[in-house]
């Protein structure tokens, strides 16, 4: 019975050794199989997937044979989406696209081709008003219209044609109030294309950067894949070779898969840092950019009162509010103007070819009408209170916007700030982190420390590196958000 136990023993172990790609544990003697990381492949511009290794199967289970091939007839590719495109591109070249094909754009564009055209409405009051008329009748002998009126006018037998017109003679000034409203409003929603636009001009800025920051992220996880894969062969030389344990080695193999997975978010990022780039230039289309760097910009102004008065003299949304208020205020005034009289000239001719022997053959008359307004149910009382009220509230609205943008602009000034002092501190972070790698790599390979401490020492080089490739770009998006607050993006 003893004997049989240890010829099923030895017979478990070779099963384990032959077993290819099964990661060591802690309990593995120091000769055992070092487990060889995962290769990873790329599909159609996905992030690299590695295939799990043996050790994550579920015990009993009979691995895949890596040696079989799927015949050629069964496979079928459908491409889920369009290939995407390599355009290559720059800042300025992303405004001009983004300026010239963003609905957000063109939405504001149209909406002040809308409020001129009200401004051509209201104008119209100053203008003759004139209609011309074609009238026929067959009335019965003696037809009087004797329902409907306080009187009760003969109607004859004719045809005739004629015209009729009006002119606007004077309201007392509310005809010129409600022209004065409606183009104020125009220029406020002019102003607002300029907003409209510096809004776009913000997206794509930060898009743009957002996808050098991820392209930046990405150099950083593809060296540390390579760095980590270096280490982890050499650990599995030295345990090999009886230098190290099967912990080392463990311990490396588990630095290089979170390097897979950091390859793999980096390519997600900026994939998806792509997208947002094509949403803000206008375009649904899947597109890899090849992005030109921008010159750093220079340091943030020092004093925030500058800052502060920029805004309030550029901000479009401040010019566009101001011109709401001036509006309302307009509009207030003609709405209390309802009140006053309003005076009309007119004036009628024309030929009555076919008529009945009590008519002539031509007619004309020319006259005015002054309308006095006296009671109406509190109707106008109604709208100037209404347009007061409306006034009222653009005044604080206006009063709102200047608060935010005084709140806006001072976040902006501090970020941009920060954002250019972790320049400097980067780059010195990222030093003392190469510096920390490389002595806890000579460390260990003299045997003086652990692969815990080589380990930290590559985690924490890693993160400083992405710290400082992120650094530059959030100072230039930083940079951007500053200048959008100024209202000098444009």
């Amino acid at each position: 019975m003893k004997g049989r136990r240890r010829i099923l023993l030895f017979a478990g172990v070779g099963i384990f050794v032959a077993i290819p790609g099964w990661a060591q544990t802690a309990d593995s003697p120091p000769g055992g199989p070092p487990a060889e990381p995962p290769p990873y492949t790329r599909f159609s511009g996905a992030p690299p997937l590695a295939p799990p290794p043996a050790a994550y199967r579920k015990p009993g289970g009979t691995p895949p044979d890596e040696t079989s091939t799927t015949p050629a007839t069964t496979q079928t590719t459908t491409p889920a989406t369009t290939p995407a495109t390599t355009q290559a591109l720059s800042l300025p070249e992303a405004e001009k696209i983004a300026i010239e094909n963003h609905p957000q754009i063109q939405i504001a564009q149209h909406r002040a081709g809308y409020a001129a055209a009200l401004v051509k409405q209201a104008q119209s009051a100053y203008f003759p008003q004139a209609t011309g008329s074609l009238t026929g009748v067959v009335a019965e002998t003696d037809s009087r219209i004797a329902a409907g009126g306080l009187n009760n006018p003969i109607v004859f037998d004719r045809f005739a044609a004629g015209a009729y017109v009006s002119q606007y003679v004077t309201d007392f000034g509310r005809t010129q109030a409600l022209v004065r409203s409606s183009g104020q409003h125009a220029r406020a929603e002019e102003a607002n294309v300029g907003a409209s636009r510096a809004d776009v001009l913000l997206q794509v800025h930060q898009a743009y950067f957002g996808a050098l920051r991820a392209k930046a992220v990405l150099t950083v996880a593809q060296r540390t894949v390579e760095a980590r894969r270096l280490v982890s062969d050499q650990v599995s030389v030295m345990a090999k070779n009886q230098l190290k344990s099967g912990l080392d080695v463990a311990f490396a193999n588990v630095d290089f898969s979170q390097s897979q997975l950091l390859l793999i978010q980096a390519q997600n990022d900026l994939q998806a840092s792509y997208a947002q780039l094509s949403a803000a230039l206008g375009s649904r289309a899947q597109n890899i950019y090849e992005l030109a760097e921008m010159p750093p910009p220079a340091a943030p102004p020092g004093e925030f009162a500058e800052v502060l008065q920029a805004a309030f003299q550029n901000r479009p949304e401040l010019a566009s509010q101001h011109l709401e208020v001036d509006s309302a205020h307009s509009y207030a005034t003609a709405e209390r103007d309802l009140w006053f009289p309003t005076m009309t000239a007119a004036g009628v001719a024309g030929l009555a070819p076919y008529r009945a022997d009590q008519l002539g053959s031509r007619y004309a008359a020319a006259g005015f009408n002054v309308n006095i307004p006296v009671f109406n149910g509190h109707l106008f009382s109604s709208l100037r209170t209404e347009a007061n009220e409306q006034y009222r509230a653009q005044q604080q609205a206006l009063r709102d916007l200047e608060d935010r943008i005084a709140r806006d602009v001072r976040t902006a000034w501090l970020n941009a700030g920060s954002a250019f002092q972790r320049l400097a501190v980067t780059e010195q972070l990222l030093n003392q982190a190469r510096l920390g790698e490389d002595l806890a790599g000579e460390r260990y390979r003299m045997g003086l420390s652990s692969i815990i401490e080589l380990s930290q020492a590559q985690l924490n080089l890693t993160q400083a590196q992405i710290v400082e490739a992120s650094a530059k770009y959030e100072y230039e998006a930083r940079s951007s958000e500053l200048l959008y607050q100024q209202g000098l993006l444009r």
